[in-house]
C-alpha cells in the first residue's frame, strides 16, 4: 500500500508558545509565516516555514463569545507572541470554520461560533502591518496534506470530522473555492432527509450523522435508554454529560452499543464519500479531524460503506480513504502555506 512520508517536525499544541526548530541550512534562507487556525473549541496558530516546518506555535481556547471584536482580540494577541519568537515572518494565513468570502477575507457565517460578517484580514492587516489571506479551515488544511509530502496530490478531497464536518477540495493543485469562494461544503450534503436537524437548519445532513456532534446526540440517547451501560457510567465517573469523546471512549473499550454507535457514523461517513468520489475522480480521499485518531473503528466501517455505494466501481477505480498526515496541525500549517502561496513582496496575490 502506498504510504506518506511522516510529517515534517512538529510538536504537540499546549502550553503558551513551544520552539520546535530552525531554519533548515538552505542556501536561501526560507521564508516563514504566522498560520492560524481558528475551531469551534480552540484556536491553533504557529510559525511556519515554506516547507511545512512548524518554528513556534501556541493554542488558546476559543472564547464563549466569539464574536468578532472577540475574536479579533484573540488572534492579535497570539499573533504578537508568535512574532516575538519569530520576528521576521512575512505574512498571516488565517483558516476559520465558516462561509469566508474569497479573496476579501470576511467571514460571512459560522454554524457553530459567534462572528458574522468579521472582516478579520483587513483588521489583521492594518493592526500588524503583514500581508494577510483568509479561508476556510478545511480547505487550509486540504491544501497541507496536498501539498506537503514527498508526493504530491493534485486532486483530493480533505473530510473533518470533529465537532463539525469540513471539508476542502483540491484540483489540479489548487483549493476548489467555486466563483463566490463559498464552495466545498460537503458537510452539508443531504445524505437522509428525514434525518436529524443540523446546526445549519437543515434535516440530514452529512454533519447532522456523522460529526462529533451526531456522536453526542446518539450517545446521551443511548445513555437515557441504558442508565447502566458503559457509556452512562463514563459518564458519571467522571462527572460530565455524554459526549463524543465518551461515547469513543467506551468504543474503544469493547462496548458493543458503543461500538454500533461508531460505525453508524461511520457508514454515514462512508455514504457521503461515496457522494463525493461519484462526483470527482480522486487520487484520495483524506480523513482528519479528532475522530480519526480512533484508526480502523472509523476507517474501516467507512471505506466499507464508499465502497459500497460507489458509482461503477467495475470501471471507476476507487481511491483510497486514508487518515491525514498532519492531523489537527494541518489547519494551522496550511493557512501558513496559504499566505507563503500568497503574498509577495507585503502584497497580497490572489
Amino acid at each position: 500500500m502506498w504510504r506518506r512520508s511522516p510529517p515534517r517536525q512538529r510538536a504537540n499544541t499546549g502550553g503558551t508558545w513551544r520552539a520546535t526548530g530552525g531554519v533548515r541550512n538552505h542556501a536561501v534562507v526560507a521564508r516563514h509565516a504566522i498560520g492560524l487556525d481558528i475551531g469551534g473549541t480552540k484556536v491553533a496558530g504557529a510559525v511556519v516555514a515554506e516547507d511545512g516546518t512548524v518554528v513556534a506555535e501556541l493554542t488558546e481556547p476559543t472564547p464563549e463569545s466569539s464574536d468578532s471584536a472577540t475574536m479579533t482580540a484573540l488572534l492579535l494577541r497570539m499573533v504578537e507572541t508568535l512574532r516575538s519568537k519569530k520576528s521576521e515572518v512575512t505574512s498571516i494565513g488565517v483558516g476559520a470554520a465558516g462561509t469566508v468570502e474569497w479573496p476579501s477575507g470576511r467571514i460571512l457565517w459560522a454554524p457553530n461560533n459567534a462572528y458574522r460578517r468579521w472582516n478579520i484580514r483587513a483588521e489583521l492587516e492594518s493592526a500588524t502591518g503583514l500581508p494577510a489571506v483568509v479561508d476556510n479551515d478545511a480547505n487550509v488544511a486540504g491544501l497541507a496534506e496536498a501539498l506537503l509530502g514527498d508526493t504530491l496530490y493534485r486532486e483530493m478531497v480533505l473530510i473533518t470530522v470533529g465537532t463539525g464536518i469540513g471539508s476542502g477540495i483540491v484540483l489540479g493543485g489548487h483549493i476548489y473555492r467555486g466563483p463566490h469562494g463559498f464552495g466545498a461544503e460537503l458537510g452539508h450534503i443531504v445524505v437522509d432527509p428525514n434525518g436529524p436537524r443540523c446546526g445549519c437548519g437543515k434535516r440530514g445532513c452529512l454533519e447532522a450523522l456523522a460529526s462529533g456532534t451526531a456522536l453526542t446526540r446518539t450517545g446521551r440517547e443511548a445513555a437515557a435508554a441504558d442508565p447502566d451501560g458503559l457509556i452512562a457510567r463514563l459518564a458519571r465517573e467522571r462527572g460530565v454529560a455524554v459526549t463524543g469523546q465518551i461515547v469513543t471512549e467506551a468504543a474503544q473499550q469493547g462496548d458493543p452499543r458503543a461500538v454500533e454507535l461508531f460505525q453508524t457514523l461511520a457508514r454515514w461517513l462512508g455514504v457521503g464519500i461515496a457522494s463525493v468520489t461519484t462526483i470527482f475522480e480522486l487520487d484520495a480521499v483524506v480523513i482528519g479531524g479528532g475522530v480519526v485518531d480512533t484508526g480502523d473503528l472509523l476507517l474501516t466501517p467507512a471505506r466499507e460503506a464508499a465502497a459500497e455505494f460507489a458509482y461503477a466501481p467495475q470501471v471507476r477505480p476507487l481511491p483510497p480513504v486514508l487518515p491525514s498526515t498532519f492531523g489537527s496541525d494541518a489547519g494551522k500549517i496550511g493557512a501558513a502555506l496559504l499566505a507563503l502561496r500568497h503574498t509577495d513582496h507585503g502584497k497580497v496575490v490572489a
